[in-house]
C-alpha cells in the first residue's frame, strides 16, 4: 500500500463511522478514494446534480444548503455529505460548497454503497446521529421541502385595505384604485367590540365585473349587495401549502390573512403560483369549467399528470393526500351542480357527503368513491326519493367515469341504504356508538370519517359533534374500535422480515394500503375519537394526539413519520407506475426497493406494529384511560 494510501486509512480509522468497519473494508475505501482540493467559495455539488460519490471532509470546512439556500449544516474534518443522494434516488439532494479551502475524499458510489450494505454499524452511524433512522429520513424530507416550512405571513406584501359594507361600489372602485389592490375586505361594526370590526365579505375586480358592470346596477349600488359573503379565510401561522388547499378546497383566488382575529393581509393566487409547480390549482380550475361529463372525463389524464409531478417534485405525503383530494372535492362538485342543472332544484335541501380517504385529505391517484346522501329531516321517501336517487346516480356514474371506481361494499349516494333524512343519520351513528356490532364497527371505520362536499356542509359538522361527543369516554365501544383495527397487521415476520403474497400483476408483493396506511389510519382514528378530536385528517389527530399525551413520549412523532413514509413509498410506486404506462395500484414489490427504502419500510411497520400492541393494551374493556 502507497503512503498517501496509508496516511487516508490512518484518517478513516480515527473517525466515525469508518472506527467500526473491519480492517479489509477500510483498505477497500482507502484504495477506492479520490482526494480533491476545493478552493474556498468553490461548489462541490450541485442540487439535482448525479450522486456519484460519498464526501468527507480531510480539513477545511465545508457549508451544505437546503435547495431554498438556507444553510443545513457546516461540516469540519472528519464530516461527511452526499448520503442522502445515494441511498435514495441518485440525485444531490443537499447542495454544498467550501466555506474555506478545503481537502475533501471522495468514495465512488459502488463502494459507499458496499460498506452500507455489509456493515450494519456503519450503516447505523450514517443513517443516525441522535435520532431515530425514520425521523432522521423525515427530517431530511421536511428540510427539502420549503412548503412545509413556510407560513402563510411569508407572502403577505401589504396590510389590508378594508371597507365598510355601507359603501357605494363606486367608493369601492375609487378605492381599489387609489390603494392599487385588487380586492377589498368589507367589514361592519362590532358592537361588543368596536375596535374589532367583524368581518363580513370580500369584494374583487370579478366582483365588480359580474355583479355590477354585467347586469347594468347602479354604481351606488351598496358594496354588501355585490360583495362575496361567507369569507374563507386562513390564519397567518398556518402554512403555505395549507393556504393552497384552502383555496382548491372552496374553489377560490383571495384569502384573507387573521391574526388574533383581524386581517393583516391578503393571499392572492399570484401569491401561491411561486410556491404552488404542480398545477393542482389549475386542475381544479379546469374542473369547474367543464360544461359536460365528457369535458371532466378528459381530465384525468391532467389529474394523473399532476399527480406525478407532486410525487417527482418531493411533495409531502401530507401535502399529496390534501391536494388529490381537493381536486376529487372539485370533481363531486361540479357534478353536482351539472346534475342539478339537468334534474332541476333539489325538493329539499341536502348534503353530499365524502367518506374515508377523501374525507380525511389523504387521496392517492388509486382510489374507489365512497360518498352518501344526507337529507333535510321534512324527505318523504314517495315524493322525493326518485329525485336522489337520479341525482345520487349521475354523480358516482360521473366519478366512475373520472377515475374514481364504483365503491365495492355499496357505500355510494345511489345506494338507496345510504341516502337517509338527517335526524336519521343522527339515530344510526347513536346506534352504531352505544350498541356496536361487528357489521357497524365496518361502517364506523368508513363513515366517522365524513365531510360536506355539497348543500348543506354544516349538517356534516353536526355529524362529527355528535360522534366526538358520544365516542369519548365510552369505553366498549372503544375497545370494539380498537380491536376492530387490529385486523390488519403490518407484512413482517417473526425475524421482522417482509412477508410477501400474491397481489393482483405482482407474485411477490405488499399492498402497502391495506397492511400499511389502512391499519395505521384506523388506530390513529381510535386515539382520536378517545380524545374527542373532530379532525379529519390524520396528520392533524396526531397533533391533537399528541397534545392530549395518551401515548408514550416520542410514540405520537412515531406514528407521524410512519404514516409520511408509508404514505410516500406508495405514492411514490403508483407514480413510477403511471410513468411506466402501467395501471397504478397498492402492490410494492420489497425486492425493488433500495436497501435505504427496505430498512426505513420495515422502521416503518415495526412502529406501526408496536402502536398496535399499544392501542390493544389502552383499550381493553373496562379499562379506564
Amino acid at each position: 500500500m502507497q503512503i498517501e494510501q496509508l496516511e487516508i486509512l490512518d484518517f478513516l480509522r480515527a473517525h466515525p463511522p469508518f472506527d467500526a468497519l473491519p480492517q479489509e473494508a477500510l483498505e477497500q475505501a482507502a484504495a477506492a478514494i479520490d482526494v480533491r482540493y476545493y478552493k474556498a467559495d468553490e461548489q462541490i455539488v450541485e442540487f439535482d446534480q448525479p450522486s456519484e460519490f460519498w464526501y468527507v471532509v480531510r480539513s477545511g470546512a465545508v457549508e451544505v444548503f437546503r435547495r431554498n439556500g438556507r444553510l443545513y449544516n457546516r461540516l469540519t474534518e472528519g464530516g461527511y455529505f452526499g448520503e442522502f443522494g445515494l441511498l435514495r434516488n441518485g440525485r444531490v439532494r443537499f447542495p454544498a460548497r467550501a466555506l474555506e479551502d478545503s481537502l475533501i475524499y471522495l468514495i465512488p458510489q459502488q463502494v459507499f454503497l458496499e460498506l452500507f450494505d455489509r456493515h450494519e454499524t456503519f450503516a447505523d452511524h450514517v443513517e443516525i446521529e441522535d435520532r431515530t433512522r425514520l425521523r432522521q429520513v423525515m427530517s431530511q424530507r421536511e428540510d427539502a421541502n420549503d412548503q412545509l416550512s413556510a407560513t402563510v405571513d411569508t407572502l403577505v406584501g401589504r396590510e389590508a385595505v378594508t371597507l365598510g359594507s355601507d359603501a357605494s361600489a363606486r367608493e369601492a372602485a375609487q378605492c381599489m384604485t387609489q390603494e392599487g389592490v385588487s380586492s377589498l375586505l368589507i367589514v361592519d361594526d362590532n358592537p361588543e367590540i368596536p375596535e374589532l370590526p367583524l368581518l363580513s365579505g370580500i369584494l374583487t375586480d370579478r366582483d365588480l365585473r359580474t355583479r355590477l358592470l354585467a347586469p347594468g346596477l347602479d354604481y351606488g349600488t351598496p358594496v354588501a349587495e355585490i360583495m362575496t359573503p361567507g369569507v374563507v379565510t386562513v390564519a397567518h401561522n398556518q402554512l403555505v401549502f395549507e393556504a393552497m388547499l384552502a383555496m382548491l378546497r372552496h374553489n377560490v383566488h383571495h384569502l384573507p390573512v387573521m391574526k388574533h382575529q383581524r386581517p393583516i393581509g391578503i393571499v392572492a393566487l399570484s401569491d401561491i403560483i411561486r410556491y404552488e409547480s404542480r398545477n393542482s390549482l389549475f386542475v381544479v380550475g379546469s374542473i369547474f369549467r367543464a360544461q359536460t361529463v365528457d369535458e371532466l372525463a378528459a381530465l384525468v389524464p391532467d389529474v394523473r399528470a399532476c399527480f406525478t409531478r407532486m410525487v417527482n417534485e418531493d411533495a409531502s405525503a401530507h401535502m399529496i393526500g390534501g391536494a388529490m383530494a381537493a381536486i376529487g372535492r372539485g370533481f363531486k362538485q361540479r357534478l353536482l351542480e351539472l346534475a342539478e342543472a339537468e334534474l332541476g332544484p333539489p325538493p329539499v335541501p341536502y348534503c353530499f357527503l365524502a367518506l374515508g380517504s377523501m374525507a380525511r385529505q389523504e387521496q392517492l391517484i388509486v382510489t374507489d368513491q365512497d360518498n352518501a346522501l344526507v337529507l333535510d329531516n321534512r324527505f318523504d321517501p314517495a315524493q322525493h326519493d326518485a329525485y336522489f336517487k337520479a341525482l345520487g346516480t349521475f354523480v358516482c356514474d360521473g366519478l366512475a367515469r373520472c377515475g374514481y371506481s364504483y365503491c365495492t361494499g355499496g357505500i355510494m349516494a345511489s345506494n338507496e341504504q345510504w341516502r337517509q333524512p338527517l335526524k336519521a343519520w343522527e339515530q344510526l351513528f347513536t346506534n352504531w356508538i352505544e350498541r356496536p356490532t361487528p357489521v357497524s364497527l365496518l361502517h364506523a371505520g368508513i363513515f366517522f370519517d365524513l365531510d360536506g362536499v355539497w348543500g348543506r356542509n354544516e349538517w356534516a359538522q353536526r355529524l362529527r359533534e355528535l360522534i366526538a361527543r358520544k365516542a369519548k369516554g365510552n369505553s366498549r365501544f372503544l375497545a370494539c374500535m380498537a380491536r376492530n383495527a387490529l385486523q390488519r397487521t403490518p407484512p413482517l415476520g417473526f425475524f421482522k422480515d417482509f412477508v410477501v403474497e400474491s397481489d393482483g400483476r405482482h407474485t411477490s408483493a405488499i399492498n402497502i394500503k391495506r397492511r400499511g396506511t389502512g391499519p395505521l389510519a384506523d388506530l390513529i382514528r381510535v386515539h382520536a375519537l378517545a380524545i374527542g378530536s373532530q379532525a379529519l385528517n390524520s396528520f392533524e389527530r396526531l397533533r391533537e394526539i399528541i397534545d392530549a399525551a395518551i401515548l408514550p413520549l416520542g410514540r405520537g412523532q412515531d406514528l407521524y413519520d410512519a404514516l409520511e413514509f408509508i404514505s410516500t413509498v406508495r405514492a411514490r410506486r403508483q407514480a413510477e407506475d403511471l410513468t411506466a404506462g402501467n395501471e397504478p395500484d397498492n402492490s410494492i414489490d420489497p425486492e425493488q426497493l433500495s436497501e435505504f427504502e427496505r430498512k426505513s419500510l420495515r422502521d416503518a411497520f415495526l412502529i406501526l406494529g408496536n402502536a398496535q400492541k399499544f392501542l390493544k393494551y389502552r383499550y381493553q374493556p373496562g379499562r379506564t384511560n
